[in-house]
Order: structure tokens, then C-alpha cells, then sequence
């Protein structure tokens, strides 16, 4: 059998393109059916479905939509197609494991910001995530528990046995109660975010309600009813239970619906954030752009050219009667620049810098 050329492969993929009518089309058929895939082998050819999740599934498969929708909008946009497309080759670097660790795992950018603000980012971040963890497998019969008449518990994914555990043991209960404990985590980020946003004048003076409050207000709203089902389960032994259910499962389906399109979206675009620290640091790395006025190194070479050219493509040339772009000026001369067009003062010619050029707050 002879080997199949670049040139025929890539006849086998533009075919395969054209079949749908858009990138979307395409993105929501392949993830739908790596998902029917997973459920098949999860569930044992659908021998254990809980139904009662059904819901909870019709919602994820909606916020995959949207979530597809957002990423593919923001994907076509000039300026992310060159993150992106320079960013994926980059991931190679030395620094990425760095990288990755300060944007996803330890929050140190928001660290900067304060221990507050970096707790509560924490609590609901790691909330939020490890939510998902214990919700999707469980929610597409990727993991279930089986009981024996011996008191234990087998733990199955993907149709495997994993491990058999002690139905009244540690592990059981944190089994039990690993979406009790993430609930516990994101009501207390969020009460610790609403207390800031309620006291603090220059976030008052900033927030709106649907863009800045109402996220909150839904994941404490799925996290309080989350709560409810366990406490009318182990208090009121049931009684309640079947209506909060529904309350909970309504919550959940509104804020998977909404969280692509509002601030809850910098979630799952999260890991993007590697992607333009990389092409930060390595084109800085190569040569460093000097300011025009004031011969400060301020930016990458390459991301200033990326700037001219993205503004191009975007019809704004915003070129000087001094000959150089806008986007060549750092940004303490690019502010007197623009000041010098309203008054007419060549203030952007004064090589004198601002006293409150790097303040950081």
C-alpha cells in the first residue's frame, strides 16, 4: 500500500470541510460525537444511564454550542489569529510549564493584585472547575458507582473498575460530598467578591449588574440549591427533595447557557492567556521596538508590526504627519500625542517622561 500524498490528504480534508456549512457546524458535529463515542464506552453500550442527569446533559451540550459560537467569533478576529496562530507554535518553549502553572494553577497574576482578591479568584475558580470535574463524567456515564451486598462501593470509569471502596469509609464520603465541598468553596469566593464590589468605591463606580453582578449571583444561586438537596437528604430524610431537585437542575442549565456569552467566559478561555504570554516574552527576547519620541524600549519588534498591520487590515492606518504609526509610540508618548492633537501643543515632542508612567494599581 502506497502512502497517501500531502496533496491528496489535503483533498480528503477540504472535502470533509465543504460537507459543513460553517466552522461552528463542523466544531459542535466532531465534540457531539466524541461525546455519544465516550458515553457508549462509559456506559457500557448505555446498560447505566441516569436519567435523572438528563437535563444537566441537554444544558452542557447548549453550552458547548455557545462556547463554540464565542471561540470561533473571537478565533476569526485579526489580532487572535495572530496569538493564536504564533502562540501554538510556541508552546514548545522552555517557559511554558512555568507559564501554565502561574495562569491555571497558582493565579500569581491576580496575587499581585492582593491576597483578597487572589482568594477569591482561588475559591470560585477551583470551585467552578473541580464542579465540572465531578458533573460532566458523571452527568455522560463516563463515571458511575455500582454497589455489592458487602457494603462497598466499585468506582467505574470509562466501563472499567477502577477501585472498591468502603461505603461508610473516608473515601466514600468525600465521594459523597465532593460537590458539597466545591459549593462550600464558590459561596464563599463569591460572598468575598460581593463584599468587595459592594465596598469598594472604584469597582462600585465600574460594575453593572448583568455583566458584573448577575454571574455571581447564579453561581450562588446553583452552589445554595446544591446544598439544599444534600441537607433535605440527610436532615429531612428526603422530603423536599424531588421539587429543590428541579430548582437545582433549572439553575445549572441557566448558567451553563449563560456563562459563554458573560464574564464567566474567561473560564474556559483561560488557557489562551499561555498562548499570548509566550508571544510576549519570545518576540521580546528577539529585539525590543523604541519608542519613536523618546527611544524607550517598550514592546516587541514583532508585536508592534503585528499592530500596524492587524489596524491595516481594519482600515486604520493611524499614521502621523511625522511619518511614524501611532502604534510606534510607547505608551506615555502616545498619551501626550494625543493630547497634543486637542490642544496643539507638540507636548509629545518634550522628552520628559510622566512622574506616574509605571505606577502599578
Amino acid at each position: 500500500m502506497q502512502p497517501v500524498s500531502k496533496t491528496e490528504s489535503e483533498k480528503v480534508e477540504n472535502q470533509f470541510d465543504r460537507a459543513f456549512a460553517s466552522k461552528f457546524a463542523k466544531s459542535m458535529f466532531l465534540s457531539i460525537s466524541g461525546l455519544f463515542i465516550l458515553s457508549i464506552i462509559g456506559t457500557r453500550m448505555f446498560t447505566h444511564v441516569d436519567l435523572n442527569l438528563y437535563g444537566y446533559m441537554v444544558g452542557t451540550v447548549v453550552f458547548l454550542g455557545g462556547f463554540f459560537y464565542r471561540f470561533i467569533a473571537w478565533g476569526e478576529r485579526p489580532p487572535t489569529k495572530i496569538i493564536l496562530k504564533k502562540g501554538i507554535k510556541l508552546l514548545r518553549r522552555k517557559s511554558t510549564p512555568r507559564t501554565s502553572t502561574e495562569h491555571l494553577l497558582t493565579y500569581r497574576f491576580i496575587w499581585n493584585r492582593g491576597f483578597y482578591r487572589w482568594t477569591q479568584h482561588v475559591l470560585i475558580g477551583f470551585g467552578c472547575i473541580l464542579s465540572c470535574f465531578v458533573t460532566f463524567p458523571l452527568v455522560f456515564g463516563w463515571m458511575y458507582f455500582t454497589m455489592s451486598e458487602n457494603g462497598y462501593y466499585t468506582v467505574v470509569g470509562m466501563g472499567m473498575d477502577l477501585m472498591t471502596v468502603k461505603a461508610d469509609g473516608i473515601l466514600a464520603f468525600f465521594f459523597y460530598n465532593a460537590l458539597n465541598f466545591t459549593a462550600i468553596m464558590v459561596i464563599t469566593g463569591v460572598c468575598m467578591a460581593l463584599y468587595r464590589r459592594l465596598k469598594n468605591m472604584q469597582a462600585r463606580a465600574e460594575q453593572t449588574f448583568v455583566y458584573d453582578f448577575m454571574p455571581l449571583y447564579l453561581l450562588l444561586f446553583v452552589s445554595l440549591t446544591g446544598l439544599a438537596l444534600t441537607f433535605m437528604n440527610v436532615f429531612l430524610h428526603g422530603w423536599g427533595q424531588p421539587v429543590m431537585s428541579l430548582i437545582h437542575q433549572f439553575a445549572v442549565i441557566v448558567t451553563l447557557i449563560y456563562l459563554p456569552f458573560g464574564k464567566l467566559a474567561h473560564i474556559p478561555f483561560r488557557p489562551m492567556s499561555v498562548l499570548a504570554r509566550n508571544y510576549r516574552e519570545h518576540y521580546a527576547e528577539q529585539s525590543m521596538k523604541k519608542c519613536k519620541v523618546c527611544g524607550t524600549g517598550y514592546v516587541s519588534t514583532e508585536q508592534a508590526n503585528d499592530v500596524v498591520d492587524v489596524l491595516r487590515q481594519n482600515a486604520f492606518d493611524f499614521k502621523t504627519k511625522e511619518g511614524f504609526y501611532l502604534a510606534e509610540l510607547c505608551l506615555p508618548c502616545r498619551r501626550k500625542y494625543r493630547i497634543s492633537r486637542f490642544t496643539g501643543i507638540n507636548t509629545h515632542e518634550i522628552n520628559v517622561k510622566e512622574s506616574n508612567q509605571n505606577a502599578k494599581g
